[in-house]
């Protein structure tokens, strides 16, 4: 088989791995997880060393975050975040929903950074050529759809029907399932950047995949941990000085160091509720048996991985 070729299958499966240890639930809604990169994935382009251990088989490529929720009774899937990556999160999205009803009842965007809305493009004439494919969005995110290339077209074309979302408004996608934004502070160039608390009947999964730092949040991050029965978090960089050469002030987020410290607050329960995820290629959370990994477990946290299934 020609070099190229391989690589290619290798990546396409290992991006679409699943979890096989537990059976896809047929009955209550479920969240898979798509992807658990930073914006750009692993390996990022250029790194020459990453994709020699990608090549190695040292290293799995992964997609960048993204959540699909599927509700089996009513044969209805969202997607959380349009990621470069979409094709193959679709494909990951199809294998697990066993459902005809394509392509998809909603997309839900948490900010116009492009790891987050560029995946939107597949929806367009030159791909998909879908009709009214929901997009929620907060007023600014719409805006700058609408009003910027190539997503203009996609709303002239009613590739996409924009859904407009205000911060901490409820929406009730079904009987049982809705889904409620809520603003948090992050680098907002273009758009306003939320978070989501997704909710099947009492059972809630809060997903914050960027923010700036949990002491700017206008909420307390360990009451909202405690009031939830998952919480997907912001992971981006292990600790300070993981980029060399560069101020990572200019980029914050919370270092994986500081959550844990603060999180150390919580019951050894509502520890294990907390699930790290968007992972920066330099991250050695990306490597399950790095030593920082390791440390994560050991102190009650979890590591989300691409194609866990999360029932409610």
């Amino acid at each position: 088989m020609e070099p190229l070729l391989a690589l290619f299958l290798f990546l396409f499966t290992a991006c679409s791995e699943t979890n096989n240890q537990r059976e896809i639930p047929t009955e209550a809604p479920f969240i898979v997880v798509l992807g658990v990169a930073q914006d750009a994935g692993y390996p990022q382009a250029g790194q020459k060393q990453e994709w020699e251990l990608i090549k190695e088989r040292a290293a799995k490529p992964k997609n960048a975050v993204a959540l699909g929720l599927v509700d089996p009774t009513t044969k209805q899937r969202w997607l959380f975040e349009a990621t470069p990556d979409f094709k193959l999160q679709l494909q990951m999205l199809d294998d697990v929903s066993q459902t005809n009803n394509y392509p998809l009842d909603g997309i839900f965007l948490t900010h116009a950074h492009i790891g987050h809305y560029t995946g939107l493009i597949h929806l367009g004439r030159e791909v998909m050529g879908t009709s009214g494919v929901p997009v929620y969005a907060m007023p600014k995110m719409k805006a700058f759809l609408e009003e910027n290339g190539p997503w203009s077209q996609l709303v002239d074309l009613n590739n996409i029907e924009i859904k407009p979302q205000q911060d901490s408004i409820t929406i009730q996608l079904n009987s049982s399932v809705s889904v409620t934004p809520f603003t948090v502070p992050h680098r907002d160039e273009f758009s306003e950047t939320v978070g989501y608390e997704i909710r099947v009947k009492d059972k809630s999964i809060i997903f914050i995949p960027d923010i700036d730092k949990w002491s700017k949040w206008n909420q307390d991050i360990i009451e909202a941990i405690r009031k939830s029965d998952m919480a997907l978090l912001d992971a981006s960089f292990f600790k300070n000085g993981e980029i060399p050469g560069r101020d990572m002030s200019e980029i914050p987020h919370p270092f994986v160091e500081e959550s844990m410290s603060l999180f150390g607050k919580l019951s050894d329960e509502d520890k294990a509720k907390v699930y790290f995820i968007h992972f920066n290629h330099t991250n050695p959370l990306n490597f399950s048996d790095s030593d920082e990994s390791k440390l994560v477990r050991e102190k009650g946290f979890k590591i989300a991985y691409e194609g866990q299934i999360m029932e409610f």
